[in-house]
């Protein structure tokens, strides 16, 4: 397997009610940075070694964080997502990160969006890599498997605690089986996330990051479909951060029409479809994601600038 790197930096930071946020940083330690915001599972290695390494070579810092309940991360349910910004800034203080870029995968996209609302004299720029939208309120958008957890979320919410207890339990029983299990689920996925799991380095980089977030406690993936059942705290137009939308057309466990739906709804935002692609193609795009946020960041210019595709 391909080996992997350690983070240049791993630890916690101490944040509300005596609880505790673990993050993961690569690049420079003195570079503008960049949020990475995992996905539904994941947690805060779950970072292309491209973005890794092309941070390396532009002097850039990325921190991926874990959410609350998996890794070393206090288990918590926020009551909606925007309450976890309070957290983000004493994290964002405690790393002494002035302003930042965000990042978002798929659930990892709401948390970024939220951040562009509730923290707008510090987020200069938005990435969202085929991110999850709402399913409450007047934003929501209809359809896709995200409507599954709407119709199961009051049992979710009821059992979250003990069921986190049995996925952790489930997870060390299979730790062995961990490759050929991931094998298995690319088998069955579209075209598009079968050939980016099936490349060595995105592997080693999925299964790195499942067994490392997870020999703890697995309660975070929960508490994100509890989350996304509910309104979120704040409307898309609330969002001040210039946000690039980044869509594979061939998506199937978040439609196109929800990027185009968000899209809409943004007041300055941009949507590029991954042709040809699944839910986890902006993953293989990295670089060109990390360029585009820097340059709207440093430009101030927007995501409609002219320099943007339409």
């Amino acid at each position: 397997m391909t080996d992997v790197k350690r983070p240049a930096l791993e630890g916690t930071v101490a944040v509300r009610e005596g609880r505790r946020l673990s993050f993961a940083e690569y690049g420079s330690p003195r570079g503008d940075a960049l949020l990475w915001m995992h996905g539904t599972p994941g947690a805060r290695r779950q970072i292309p070694f491209e973005a890794r390494q092309h941070a390396e070579r532009q002097g850039l810092r990325i921190i991926g964080v874990d959410r609350p309940g998996i890794g070393s991360s206090t288990p918590h349910l926020y009551p909606d997502v925007l309450d976890w910004t309070a957290d983000l800034e004493l994290l964002l203080d405690a790393l002494a990160v002035e302003d930042v870029r965000m990042i978002g995968l798929s659930g990892g996209g709401p948390y970024a969006l939220a951040a562009g609302a509730g923290l707008p004299d510090r987020v200069r720029a938005v990435g969202i890599l085929g991110g999850v939208a709402p399913t409450r309120g007047p934003d929501a958008a209809p359809g896709g498997i995200i409507q599954l957890a709407v119709r199961l979320a009051p049992a979710i919410e009821t059992v979250r605690v003990p069921l986190g207890v049995g996925l952790t339990g489930a997870i060390r029983l299979v730790r062995p089986l961990a490759g050929p299990g991931l094998d298995l689920y690319a088998a069955v996925q579209p075209a598009g996330d079968k050939n980016l799991l099936g490349r060595p380095e995105f592997k080693a980089m999925f299964l790195d990051d499942l067994l490392n977030g997870s020999r703890f406690q697995t309660s975070a993936p929960l508490n994100d479909l509890v989350l996304f059942t509910r309104e979120w705290g704040f409307s898309p137009a609330d969002v001040a951060a210039p946000v690039v939308w980044w869509h594979g057309d061939a998506d199937h466990i978040v439609p196109l029409g929800h990027g185009e739906h968000m899209v809409e709804r943004l007041p300055d935002a941009e949507l590029r479809v991954i042709d040809g692609e699944s839910h986890l193609g902006g993953l293989g795009i990295a670089e060109e994601v990390i360029d585009t946020l820097m340059e709207l960041s440093r430009a101030g210019t927007g995501a409609r600038a002219p320099h943007a595709s339409q």
